[in-house]
């Protein structure tokens, strides 16, 4: 399979504090890649690093091969190919649910406006919110937000997705419906990159499970292999305190 992301010896820091310490890995074609471990532990972080919404102090990111530090002339062309789906959901609170998913088709990659318009429907159908179209954000529920979120970012066609603790903001209730649509994407071969403390879903839809802790990474493999039998103790220590 080919790489889309290699991670090099990056490291981020604000003033004083290392958050990040000398990461390295990558994510794979059509890779489903979960990203757990304490609060602090720099996985969120890693994300935005990743997308460059924080701006590394040391390493390299390479897209495709390329580094894309050594290109940030062409940022905007390389964030217009992840998208990023975000804790708090992050849509445009004058905008329905429907021109959430036209505008950044239009204003960022020139699509016209009904070609726009139909990939917003198709995708806003495939999360659940055809009915919803026309409500804007403050008449939906944070679930309902969420998902209108994820259809914006599928309607930019991205070659990735990034989920920052997608379901960390959401009522208990509405935790699942998020999950079954994100599981639901994990099938159309899309990559994707998740940030979750829903230890279940990361064991059920992951291909690789990425263990953080203390701005490193401590552990990766098969969630199978990850969850059932760790090698290092602080994995085994933290699937303790919170798999009950």
């Amino acid at each position: 399979m080919e790489k889309i992301f290699e991670i090099r010896h990056l490291g981020k820091s604000f003033g004083d504090h290392e958050v990040l310490k000398d990461v390295n890995f990558d994510v794979y074609q059509s890779e489903i890649v979960s990203l757990i471990g304490p609060s602090g532990s720099g996985k969120s972080t890693l994300l935005r690093c990743i997308n460059l919404l924080e701006m590394p102090t040391s390493g390299e990111i390479r897209f495709y091969g390329e580094n894309v530090l050594s290109h940030l002339d062409r940022l905007s062309k390389f964030r217009q190919e992840i998208g990023m789906v975000f804790q708090n959901f992050n849509l445009f609170e004058n905008l329905n649910a429907l021109e959430n998913c036209i505008i950044g088709q239009v204003e960022v990659r020139g699509i016209d406006r009904n070609t726009a318009k139909e990939t917003a429907m198709k995708n806003l159908e495939s999360v659940g919110m055809a009915q919803y179209i026309n409500a804007r954000p403050s008449q939906l529920s944070g679930g309902q937000k969420q998902r209108v979120a994820i259809a914006r970012a599928l309607s930019m066609n991205p070659k990735a997705i990034l989920f920052d603790e997608p379901t960390s903001a959401l009522d208990p209730e509405t935790i699942d419906e998020v999950l079954n649509v994100i599981s639901d994407l994990t099938k159309t071969g899309i990559t994707m990159l998740i940030v979750t403390h829903e230890m279940s879903f990361a064991k059920d839809v992951s291909d690789r499970v990425v263990f953080m802790d203390g701005g490193v990474i401590v552990e990766e493999g098969p969630p199978k292999e990850l969850f059932e039998n760790p090698k290092e103790d602080r994995t085994k220590e933290f699937l303790r305190r919170i798999i009950r």
